[in-house]
């Protein structure tokens, strides 16, 4: 396993008020709304979740380096276990034309509403149970999803990530370093369930017999 960060520009790039998020609205009613993984979450106000998901290309740098740092090709088959709306495999699909790309999602809102030119490729599923044979895709991805889990959960999709990963394997959860970025991740989090460090993450991992590449996001 190896600590790769594609991910925490694109997380810094946004910014965060820590305290209106607790204080502006009633925490606990919008945790529950959000955890429905509907419209609410993706597409309303900004107290529920990401207060509207839209395409802007944030996520084609992050493919291109992926693509250069585990060698992907026109061949490659790719899996995103938490795809959203698909934004990341569309960029991939887009430099990688001839490459097979699969997204994922517990949401049937997102999947409904991926981007148009991979709506076909994304399916509605759980990361725990996921419907492909053994040793299928080239590059298994999880970005900003399993730290939804709760523990059994979260075991069964690393071993599940593991199952159906031919080769190459990445993954990226929230984390926390300190005591200030604790506080953050409680006061912003809607729909996080397991809270750990990056050596709880990194022992959950092995314990899982997990062998792919991670990385953490922090609020800092």
């Amino acid at each position: 396993m190896s600590h790769i960060d594609f991910i925490s520009k694109l997380h810094r790039a946004t910014g965060r008020d820590y305290l209106a998020r607790v204080l502006e609205a009633d925490k606990a009613e919008c945790a529950t709304i959000a955890c429905d993984w509907g419209e609410e979450y993706w597409d309303g106000d900004r107290k529920f979740g990401y207060g509207g998901y839209k395409y802007d290309g944030r996520w084609r740098q992050v493919a291109q380096e992926m693509i250069s740092h585990y060698g992907l090709t026109d061949d490659s088959r790719i899996l995103d276990v938490g795809c959203g709306k698909g934004f990341l495999i569309y960029e991939l699909s887009q430099l990688l034309p001839g490459s097979t790309v699969i997204g994922l999602d517990i949401s049937p809102y997102a999947i409904l509403n991926s981007k148009a030119e991979i709506s076909s490729k994304c399916i509605v599923g759980d990361a725990s149970h996921l419907p492909f044979e053994d040793s299928s895709f080239d590059l298994v991805l999880s970005i900003t999803t399993l730290h939804n889990l709760f523990l059994d959960r979260l075991f069964a999709a690393l071993e599940e990530i593991e199952r159906v990963s031919a080769a190459d394997k990445y993954i990226v959860v929230e984390a926390y370093r300190s005591e200030q970025e604790k506080v953050n991740l409680l006061y912003w989090q809607l729909t996080c369930r397991s809270f750990h460090t990056p050596d709880e993450w990194v022992w959950t991992m092995r314990k899982a017999n997990y062998s792919g590449d991670y990385g953490f996001i922090f609020f800092e």
